[in-house]
């Protein structure tokens, strides 16, 4: 008797344990469901305009996601900032540009950690001779493989405000997130399969190494230089890029503008 108890009970947890995603999901489906508050509409309007170039469809796709994101995801002031509702809407908003095509959230993701404005950061770096150095960073955005997202609201606002620059830290931070949620952060995101994680490698390590050599003899490029530090940060920066100048990136490498198309699914050339 003993022996089928715990034979039930252990029954009984992996049914609970199977029934969790789909539980969650059902809690999403319930907030997306929701009617959009109206101040969160006038927030959208004023603090994100580059929601206004989506298509319909999109844009109630993207409140959707902004209301399953803001039930599950909390935001946290730090240095004693006061979090309001325009902060966490204006974060979402832009975060959730990456889920719209994609997926219904981010896998991983537990927390937003947000500054009033630049914060430092101490890192034990090795140098010269492997000798072990502490540098210290001022950075307006980090993303952490156990799931935090860290940002400076003057660096959000900021980056919000002006949605064609091809600059933006809640794109660029995000697209860290994505792309950690096979392990460390390596420009390479999960692929459904082998010929699509290959193909994926061709393309991006062949536009990466196009963007080296516009850096290297002063070319213009829509890339940003920072994506020659490392793949991962040139998946950020191309993410960047992607959502906010993407007619410029799709007549500068179409290559790339296609990887990034077919992995969002979406293709905002077209809105």
């Amino acid at each position: 008797m003993p022996m089928l108890v715990a034979a039930g009970l252990a029954l009984l947890l992996v049914l609970w344990w199977l029934g969790q995603p789909w539980l969650a999901e059902r809690r999403r489906a319930g907030w997306r469901a929701q009617p959009f508050p109206a101040a969160w509409r006038r927030i959208l309007r004023q603090r994100v305009p580059l929601v206004a170039r989506l298509p319909a469809a999109q844009q109630l796709r993207l409140k959707q996601q902004v209301q399953a994101f803001l039930a599950e995801v909390p935001i946290i002031g730090c240095q004693g900032l006061v979090v309001t509702d325009e902060m966490r809407v204006t974060i979402a908003a832009q975060a959730c540009l990456l889920l719209l095509g994609q997926r219904s959230r981010f896998v991983n993701l537990r927390q937003v950690l947000l500054y009033p404005d630049a914060f430092v950061v101490d890192r034990v770096q090795p140098g010269a001779g492997g000798v072990l150095q502490e540098q210290r960073r001022v950075l307006a955005g980090e993303s952490w493989q156990q799931g935090q997202v860290i940002l400076a609201w003057d660096a959000v606002r900021e980056g919000a405000a002006v949605p064609d620059d091809g600059h933006n830290v809640v794109l660029h931070e995000f697209a860290h997130q994505l792309d950690q949620e096979t392990g460390a952060a390596n420009g390479a995101p999960a692929m459904p399969n082998p010929v699509q994680a290959a193909h994926w490698t061709r393309v991006f390590r062949a536009a990466w190494a196009t963007l080296h050599e516009r850096v290297a003899q002063g070319l213009p490029s829509c890339l940003n230089a920072y994506g020659t530090h490392s793949e991962a940060e040139f998946f950020a920066v191309a993410t960047e890029v992607f959502f906010e100048q993407p007619r410029a990136l799709l007549a500068e490498d179409p290559a790339l503008y296609d990887a990034l198309a077919g992995w969002y699914r979406l293709h905002p050339a077209s809105w």
